[in-house]
């Protein structure tokens, strides 16, 4: 195995501890300004992604994928994914810290069910195997709860016979980076490099015998903690680790209407140009499970959504309520009248997405507001329902339907005929009304996001 380290050893003069900063010379003027070192230093984590990714070129290729470590490393791993023109994905990983003393590293955990034990560092703590077992139960407990936080709209990217950089911050015991490594070892990357702006030399030497090769600006023969290498080395939170990942921020809003105020769930990628508003059908809400599994394929595709009730709780089992198309369309209308003037989404350009009821009340206010929407997608719609509606339409409309949906897909053949806008009809092979076969609700989510991609995206710009 190659292994590589760019630095030579330095001299740092540091506090003794971060506990002891404050308390020292070093406070008055702030004790970061008064280390003395000719050492590599950064801004902040940007700033050592950029410095890092300018040597790394050489791994750049169409089989390269870059993996940061949460949360810290994901800032880091952005800067080198970007140079690199490479995919970014995170790896969930989790310090094993000793009972006596949480920031003393003896363990870590990773996806993938990855465990790596510090024996030596347990033996000379007096750290038992019950010791050990019970920090990997507490540990694996928030693991898993922050693995279903980051995979829910970010599922782990295949890596099997491609490049994998894992990128963290810096390395002290090195022992979440070697998990990672495994991690990736055991997903079936072909190579594992490990980059690192700065670690200690202890922890470089032992993970050269774990990565194919280990890139590290610095290595300070001193080195006493990542963060005096930084002068900005604030917490990285969740929701700046998503938004650097891609990973839409989702919220919950209430959209006042003329009588009442309806929920709603609000996503917005980074760098969104078009906002998609979901219109639910009959016997369906915005926390169905169908349109959600759509909406997060048009969230990865950096398309924002907004998955809205039309109706109270009470309205929507009033079956006279559900088929009032006039007043579906006005509660839509007047949530598209919301994302005008909200200053999260008022910059965005507006597609509709219906199903059942919900598209006949789409088409309605794609006819009532030809300036404002782009594109429509109705998924086992009804267009019939808003046959007075149709010949006014002028976005871009696409029917899909399931083609074994016999008695829906007859009403959207007659409604296309209907259609003076460009319009195409989609037919799913094998899928019934609700899409629920193997595959097929997938295959919707893809073709409506090509779809709005086509039509809408680039008229929102």
């Amino acid at each position: 195995m190659v292994k590589r380290t760019l630095n030579t050893l330095c001299h740092t003069v540091i506090p003794p501890s971060m506990d002891d900063a404050p308390n020292n010379e070093f406070a008055s003027a702030g004790w970061r300004d008064a280390v003395k070192t000719d050492t590599l230093r950064f801004s902040d984590r940007a700033d050592a992604g950029r410095r890092l990714a300018s040597v790394l070129d050489r791994f750049a290729g169409d089989d390269t994928v870059v993996v940061g470590l949460a949360r810290g490393g994901i800032p880091v791993a952005a800067e080198v994914a970007s140079r690199l023109k490479a995919p970014l994905d995170v790896l969930l990983v989790r310090k094993l810290g000793a009972p006596f003393q949480p920031e003393l590293g003896v363990g870590a955990l990773a996806e993938g069910g990855v465990q790596v034990i510090d024996t030596v560092m347990c033996d000379r703590w007096g750290i038992t195997d019950a010791d050990v077992r019970r920090m990997v139960r507490a540990r694996s407990v928030e693991l898993d709860a922050r693995t279903a936080t980051y995979r829910q709209d970010h599922p782990r990217r295949d890596v099997t016979g491609r490049l994998v950089i894992v990128v963290d911050d810096g390395l002290a015991t090195g022992s979440t980076a070697h998990a990672a490594i495994r991690s990736m070892r055991r997903a079936g990357a072909r190579s594992v490099v490990l980059a690192v702006p700065v670690g200690s030399v202890e922890a470089v030497r032992r993970l050269e015998d774990v990565a194919d090769e280990v890139i590290c600006l610095e290595t300070p023969s001193d080195f006493t903690a990542v963060g005096y290498h930084y002068d900005d080395f604030s917490a990285v939170s969740d929701a700046e680790a998503l938004s650097r990942l891609g990973a839409p921020l989702s919220t919950e809003v209430l959209i006042p209407m003329d009588d009442v105020a309806l929920p709603g769930i609000l996503s917005i990628p980074p760098r969104s140009r078009l906002l998609v508003i979901f219109a639910h059908g009959s016997g369906s809400s915005r926390l169905s499970p169908r349109n959600a599994a759509v909406a997060r394929v048009l969230n990865a595709g950096g398309i924002a959504t907004l998955l809205l009730d039309l109706l109270t709780e009470s309205e929507a089992q009033d079956h006279d309520e559900v088929f009032d198309i006039d007043h579906l369309a006005n509660r839509l209308e007047s949530a598209v009248a919301w994302t005008r003037h909200d200053a999260r989404t008022m910059h965005l350009g507006v597609a509709l997405f219906g199903a059942s009821t919900g598209a006949a009340a789409a088409l309605a206010v794609a006819a009532r507001c030809p300036d404002i929407i782009r594109s429509v997608v109705s998924r086992g719609g009804r267009p019939d329902l808003a046959r007075s509606w149709l010949a006014r339409v002028q976005a871009p409309t696409l029917l899909i339907v399931g083609g074994d949906d016999v008695e829906v897909l007859r009403l959207n053949r007659e409604a296309l005929t209907h259609l003076t806008c460009p319009a195409s009809l989609e037919i799913v092979p094998g899928a019934s009304h609700l899409f629920e076969e193997s595959g097929a609700l997938r295959r919707v989510a893809m073709i409506a996001r090509d779809w709005l991609a086509a039509t809408a995206v680039s008229r929102a710009a």
